[in-house]
């Protein structure tokens, strides 16, 4: 996870006893090239972890943080950028319209409790609150919030941020072949775990994904059970048969998922399709299953299918 990187980079340079700061993107509207929930660490030789949307905003502001650091700064600001050359002040230098506030933190080596609560529950994924307030940065263990993200600001010296950490969107893989392996190394690079499922004892592919984080042995009849219904489950079908597939979505179909998806032929869903209307399943929750699979630009190989799939469900989570 990305996040987990831009803490460890934290981490690992105050426990040298080197200041460190923390930009995070607090807050976002319209077309804005940093998103709520971007992060990034930089040092003050330059040295740096992260993304808070680049170009030239993010140069002026990586160079605003190392100022900050050179002069023994301790206290977070939070600086307001707007994306147009029409605005009257806090422009950004970019054109891309939208707005951005970006909170940034001058982390000292007192910060490494919290620090290492925050590695501590991403690696074990477990649910907390990240704070983000003028006075600096909290981590609350098991805390709930119900939205991942709460911003507010009275004015430019008071804010609040929360963020619920670590994000836990999953994408299930339900059959662990040739495709599915590509999919599983494209997705490794975006911010999911990964969970693959298929039914074959001693299959290759499924010994070979090295890169999901969870795998699963099971017949896919009981796929329903382990599939959990909420807007951070993608679950994405590609099993070695049509009985399979049929199975599969039999099982998942009319279930509460963020997306749904199915790959095979236009031939092969409409059969299977006509099959499913004939057993009872409705037009309605048919229309919900993204299939055939993927974005539309003729993809052949593996690597394109995973590329075209996953690009979807970016669509999808972004839309």
């Amino acid at each position: 996870m990305k996040d987990l990187q831009v803490w460890e980079f934290v981490r690992k340079r105050l426990q040298r006893g080197a200041p460190v700061a923390l930009l995070a993107v607090l807050h976002h509207e319209g077309s804005s090239p940093g998103r709520q929930g971007f992060k990034m660490a930089v040092r003050i030789s330059g040295e740096m972890c992260g993304s808070i949307g680049g170009g030239i905003m993010e140069h002026k502001l990586v160079e605003l943080a190392k100022n900050m650091l050179a002069e023994n700064q301790t206290k977070p600001v939070l600086k307001h950028q707007i994306h147009s050359k029409l605005a009257a002040q806090n422009q950004s230098g970019m054109i891309c319209s939208g707005h951005q506030s970006v909170g940034i933190y001058p982390l000292q080596v007192a910060d490494l409790p919290e620090v290492d609560k925050i590695i501590t529950a991403i690696k074990n994924r477990k649910k907390g609150v990240l704070q983000l307030i003028e006075k600096g940065v909290s981590f609350f263990p098991e805390m709930h919030q119900p939205v991942r993200y709460g911003f507010s600001s009275q004015k430019p010296t008071v804010w609040q941020y929360t963020e619920v950490l670590p994000e836990r969107d999953t994408v299930y893989i339900v059959g662990a072949g040739h495709v599915a392996l590509a999919f599983s190394k494209v997705m490794s690079l975006l911010d999911f775990d990964l969970h693959l499922f298929d039914d074959r004892e001693g299959l290759d592919t499924f010994e070979q994904n090295q890169i999901v984080h969870f795998k699963t042995l099971t017949p896919f009849s009981k796929l329903a059970a382990l599939i959990p219904e909420d807007e951070q489950s993608y679950v994405v079908i590609m099993t070695f048969g049509y009985r399979s597939d049929k199975e599969a979505l039999k099982q998942l179909a009319g279930k509460k998922f963020k997306y749904l998806g199915l790959m095979g032929s236009k031939t092969k869903v409409d059969q299977l399709f006509s099959e499913l209307r004939d057993e009872g399943f409705t037009e309605e929750t048919l229309q919900k299953v993204f299939s055939p699979i993927g974005l539309q630009i003729k993809s052949e190989t593996p690597e394109e299918i995973a590329i075209s799939v996953a690009a979807q469900i970016i669509q999808i989570k972004n839309g």
